[in-house]
C-alpha cells in the first residue's frame, strides 16, 4: 500500500512521508546498486558469452523464409537483400524508386533468393504500408522477417532552420515510417515467431551538431522498440541495430563534407549488413557497427561534459579547411 493510499493521514502528511522515502532512497540505493554490480557483473558477462555461443551454434536458419526491407533500393538496405539472399531467403523489397528496386531484386535472385518480389511505396503514408505489407502476405502466405531501414537524413544547425516543417519528413521516414510498418506487421510476425530488424543510429544517443532533427527520430525509434521488446515478450524478436557512418548515399562527400565529418572512418556497406543479418539470426538484442563506435556510448554515459567539449570541438569550432590527412 503506498502512502497516498494510508487513511487517516492528511495529503500534506502522506507527502512528507513518501518525500522522506525518495531522500532515503537517494542516499541507500546508488552505493547498494554499486555493491550488487560488483558481485551480479561478473557471472552475468559469463552467461552472454555462453548464451552468444549457444545462439552462434544455433543460428535462425532463413532458407525459405519470407524477408520484408524497406528502403531497400540503396546502402545497408539493398546490401541486406544481398546478404538474405545469399541465405536463401524469400524477399519483398520496398521503396520509392522502382528502377533501382529492379536492379537490387535481380542481383538477390543472383545470389540465391528464390523469389524477390519489388514494391514501389512510401513508408511515410499509412496506406502504402497497409499495402506493401498486405502484398507480402497475399504472395508469400506469411512473414518471418520485417527489416525496418527507410530512412533519410538532412544536415543543419537547428538556428538556421527558416522553417521546422522542412524537417518533418525526417520524422515522418525515420520514426512513423517504421512505427507504421510495425504495427501491420505485427500479427504476422506473431504467428511465425519471427524478428523484427530496425535500423537505428549511434545518432540516437552521440550528440553529433547539425543532425539534431535526424538525432531525434533515431532516438524515438531506438525507445519505441525498446518498449515494444518489453511487450512482445518472447513472441517476436527485435533486433536493434546501431550503425556509425556506413558508406551509403547518405554519406556522399557532400553530406560529409556538410557535416564536417571527413575525419571519421566510414565503413563499407557490405561489412555492415553482413553484421546485421548474423546478429539477428543469433537473436541479438543490439548490434552497434563498427562494433568499436559502442565504446562512445559508455564514455558519454560516463563522461557526458567531456563528449560535448569533443563534439564542439570537432564539429563546430574546427576550421571548415581541415581535412583528414591535414
Amino acid at each position: 500500500m503506498s502512502c497516498s493510499q494510508v487513511p487517516g493521514l492528511s495529503q500534506s502528511r502522506q507527502q512528507k512521508a513518501m518525500d522522506f522515502i525518495h531522500k532515503f532512497l537517494n542516499i541507500l540505493l546508488p552505493p547498494l546498486t554499486l555493491l550488487l554490480l560488483c558481485f551480479l557483473l561478473p557471472p552475468y558477462f559469463i552467461f552472454k558469452c555462453l548464451r552468444y555461443v549457444k545462439r552462434s551454434i544455433f543460428e535462425e536458419n532463413v532458407a525459405g523464409k519470407v524477408v520484408l526491407i524497406t528502403g531497400a533500393s540503396s546502402g545497408i538496405g539493398e546490401y541486406l537483400a544481398y546478404e538474405y539472399g545469399k541465405k536463401g531467403a524469400r524477399l519483398a523489397l520496398v521503396a520509392r524508386r522502382e528502377d533501382r528496386l529492379n536492379e537490387v531484386a535481380a542481383k538477390a535472385s543472383e545470389l540465391g533468393s528464390p523469389d524477390v518480389i519489388v514494391i514501389c511505396a512510401d513508408v511515410s503514408k499509412v496506406e502504402d504500408c497497409k499495402r506493401f505489407v498486405d502484398e507480402t502476405v497475399n504472395h508469400f502466405g506469411r512473414l518471418d522477417h520485417l527489416v525496418n531501414n527507410a530512412g533519410i537524413i538532412k544536415v543543419s544547425m537547428f538556428e538556421d532552420v527558416n522553417s521546422i516543417s522542412d524537417f518533418h519528413s525526417i520524422m515522418d521516414i525515420n520514426f512513423w515510417g517504421s512505427l507504421y510498418v510495425t504495427h501491420l506487421a505485427v500479427p504476422h510476425l506473431r504467428k511465425s515467431k519471427g524478428k523484427i530488424v530496425v535500423i537505428s543510429s549511434t545518432a540516437g544517443w552521440f550528440p553529433t551538431p547539425r543532425l539534431s532533427f535526424y538525432n531525434a527520430s533515431k532516438a524515438a525509434v531506438t525507445s519505441l522498440f525498446d518498449t515494444l521488446r518489453t511487450e512482445f515478450g518472447s513472441d517476436i524478436g527485435i533486433t536493434i541495430v546501431t550503425p556509425g557512418l556506413i558508406e551509403s548515399e547518405m554519406t556522399k562527400p557532400e553530406f560529409i563534407s556538410e557535416a564536417r565529418m571527413e575525419f571519421i572512418l566510414v565503413e563499407s556497406t557490405e561489412t555492415c549488413a553482413k553484421a546485421i543479418v548474423s546478429a539477428a539470426c543469433r537473436g541479438e538484442r543490439y548490434v552497434t557497427e563498427p562494433s568499436w563506435s559502442g565504446v562512445l556510448f559508455v564514455v558519454k554515459l560516463l563522461c557526458p561534459e567531456v563528449v560535448e567539449w569533443f563534439c564542439r570541438l570537432l564539429f563546430i569550432n574546427r576550421p571548415m579547411g581541415f581535412k583528414k590527412n591535414a
